[in-house]
């Protein structure tokens, strides 16, 4: 016979054996997947250091806790980004996002969002968006006056 009982059997309250975690507490960002999207390019390059360290960190030790103090750095940078983003260029940056929202995430279909968003953050932020991995000489995709794409879906 087993001495489980289930929880909905039980007259006790159900009390959870971990132990809680001595870590301070960092806010959670606040925002959505589409407006993290938008911002994704300016929060790699704006928190690089932090997130190098970050990665740096997991590539030492796969423990997670090992990493909790890199990792809340990297969350208070991309927090302070967002803020200062929505500060400094809040109809850019609604815009952007919005756009990603209502067309599946996709950049391509958002460049006219995309390239305000860019020109606000540049000018007031001295953000520049660089994409990992654009060969040199070689126009980036967001920055190309009138792309042409072709639509994949049938």
């Amino acid at each position: 016979m087993s001495s489980y009982v289930t929880p909905d059997r039980s007259a006790a309250p159900y009390v959870d054996p971990t132990p809680e975690a001595t870590q301070p507490h960092v806010p959670e960002v606040g925002a959505t997947s589409a407006p993290l999207k938008s911002a994704a390019f300016f929060i790699g390059a704006y928190c690089k250091e932090y997130n190098d360290d970050f990665m740096l960190c997991k590539a030492e030790n796969r423990n997670p806790e090992h990493c909790l103090k890199e990792g809340r750095r990297v969350t208070r940078c991309a927090i302070d980004l967002i803020e200062k983003l929505r500060e400094n260029c809040a109809t850019e940056f609604q815009r952007h996002w919005e756009c990603l929202d209502f067309r599946n995430q996709e950049y391509y279909r958002c460049r006219k969002e995309e390239r305000l968003l860019n020109g606000c953050a540049f000018d007031k932020l001295g953000l520049t968006k660089k994409i990992p991995g654009t060969s040199p000489g070689k126009t980036p995709i967001h920055e190309v006056p009138n792309p042409i794409y072709r639509n994949v879906q049938k």
